[in-house]
């Protein structure tokens, strides 16, 4: 029994033996496994790097069994999108995962980079690392982004000629850019062709050339010490005292400090697994059709933010804002290795940092929750699903009556709720003249203002008469009559006539 075992042993020995003289593959990655690292490395703080290559091998993964079925045709790409989900067997499992891992990526990958920023990991010697990791989640954003393209549902076909009409709006090359990106003037067969290709083959061979290179960097510099307040990185120092602290408290990556990576990467994956199972994939919506103008494209969450961001911009600058501020602050991180490749790295003597991240943490927190309801966007059909609450017309005149009717068939509710029901583009008129005098009202009703389109044009001075009185009413809790409505408003339909035409403005 011994001679067996010991022959089999061997014969393993001799198989490991030819192999790595062929390769010569397996010792270097036994030595880059086991390289030694600070013990206080061995940190929760690093492990989020590793999550994110576990996640991006299974998006490749998940990938590979879609494409197997997957369409690339503007014909097809929707119905088989419907088909894997109702007829190929976890063939919905398999885009759920195939999605959720993508929303947790580019989470995983935003907060690792953070954590590099907030610990100084990008000064000296490891800016060439952090640029190549500035270029890998713009990649995955791009991953993110072409993926939501593949689903050719309602929202890709219209968020497709949204980014269109961005990319238009470059000087001199925005017309040419638009037809490299759709294959032609519009979105066609060919758009969606570009898409795959560059979800499937160029940006996914980018991705993993980079981590490729980001892996090999990390080995090569080390994972960055822990940072300590007094701790200064100096270029001709920094190297010299790293090694010696690797030297004295330096213990194997692996095994000693990846458990900590393998746990968490367990955890993040059993993650994506539940919110596949009990949420299922994304979509799709409605098939796409060109047709159909009323619909409200939204992005998936990850761009939540940046389509709440440009509702809000006023039209003067969004041209300027949208081609510059991008551009600037992706230069400014690939800069920011250069210009501050020396100094404290502890986040408590850079309380620059510590605020440029909590305002950016705030700032997409609530842009991306203003973009999950779409507070600016009109509810089409609330002033026919939404009637005026038979509260608001007790004891109320023929004539706030009929403002009341006013107020519905103009669609005023639309973007303005009353009694908690309506749209919310527009402040609620619940409390209105307790908020305005009437003559402010009869101000913004006829000449419109901020995001309200001017109504002069659009009310007669009976009807104009009628809806401020009815606004008069609406103080709050208080319901009884506001107003004397024996009284004539003739100074409304007076200075109705004596405005100027005005022209409705655009409301986006």
């Amino acid at each position: 029994m011994a001679s067996l075992k010991q022959r089999g042993l061997t014969a393993a020995f001799k198989t490991y033996e030819w192999i790595e003289h062929r390769l010569g593959l397996i010792q270097p990655i036994s030595k880059a496994a086991a390289h030694p690292t600070p013990a206080n490395n061995a940190s929760w703080w690093y492990v989020f790097g590793s999550a994110a290559t576990v996640l991006l091998i299974m998006q490749v993964m998940t990938g590979i069994l879609l494409a197997l079925i997957y369409s690339p045709s503007a014909n097809e790409a929707w119905g088989s999108l419907q088909f894997l989900n109702h007829n190929v067997a976890l063939g919905w499992y398999v885009r759920a995962l195939h999605g959720w891992g993508s929303d947790f990526m580019i989470a995983i990958v935003l907060i690792h980079m953070v954590q590099v920023f907030l610990f100084g990991a990008f000064k000296f010697p490891r800016e060439l690392t952090w640029i190549v990791g500035i270029g890998l989640l713009l990649l995955t954003l791009g991953m993110a982004f072409t993926g939501q393209v593949m689903r050719f549902d309602q929202d890709a076909y219209w968020g497709l000629g949204i980014g269109a009409s961005i990319v238009s709006r470059v000087p001199w090359i925005g017309a040419p850019l638009v037809h490299l990106m759709l294959g032609g003037p519009i979105v066609g067969a060919a758009t969606l062709s570009r898409f795959f290709t560059l979800h499937v083959f160029v940006i996914p061979g980018l991705l993993l050339a980079g981590v490729g290179v980001h892996v090999w960097m990390v080995l090569r510099h080390g994972v960055s010490d822990w940072p300590m307040p007094g701790r200064i990185v100096r270029k001709s120092t920094y190297e010299r005292e790293y090694h010696e602290l690797a030297e004295k408290t330096g213990i194997p990556f692996v095994p000693d400090a990846a458990w900590k990576d393998a746990v968490f990467a367990a955890a993040i994956m059993f993650s994506v697994m539940a919110c596949a199972f009990f949420f299922g994939p994304f979509g799709p919506g409605g098939p796409p059709d060109p047709t159909i103008i009323q619909t409200a494209p939204k992005p998936d969450f990850a761009f939540l933010w940046i389509y709440a961001v440009l509702a809000f911009l006023p039209p003067s600058i969004e041209t300027p804002v949208i081609l510059i501020v991008p551009v600037l602050g992706i230069a400014g991180l690939l800069l920011l290795p250069l210009f501050a490749s020396e100094g404290e790295r502890h986040w408590a003597r850079r309380p620059v940092a510590v605020l440029t991240v909590s305002v950016l943490a705030v700032s997409l927190g609530i842009f991306t929750r203003l973009g999950t309801y779409t507070p600016w966007s009109p509810v089409m059909d609330a002033w026919t699903a939404d009637p005026v609450p038979s509260k608001y017309l007790l004891h109320r005149t023929p004539i706030e009556r009929q403002g009341a009717l006013v107020l519905q068939n103009k669609q005023c509710r639309n973007c303005h709720a009353l009694d908690g029901r309506g749209g919310q583009r527009g402040p609620a008129l619940d409390e209105i003249a307790i908020r305005m005098t009437e003559d402010q009202i009869i101000r913004q009703v006829l000449q419109g203002g901020g995001n309200m389109p001017a109504y002069g044009n659009a009310l007669n001075p009976s009807e104009t008469k009628a809806l401020v009185g009815f606004l008069m009413t609406l103080r709050g809790n208080n319901l009884e009559p506001a107003i004397d409505s024996s009284r004539e408003l003739t100074h409304i339909s007076e200075l109705q006539l004596l405005q100027p035409p005005q022209p409705v403005r655009k409301v986006r």
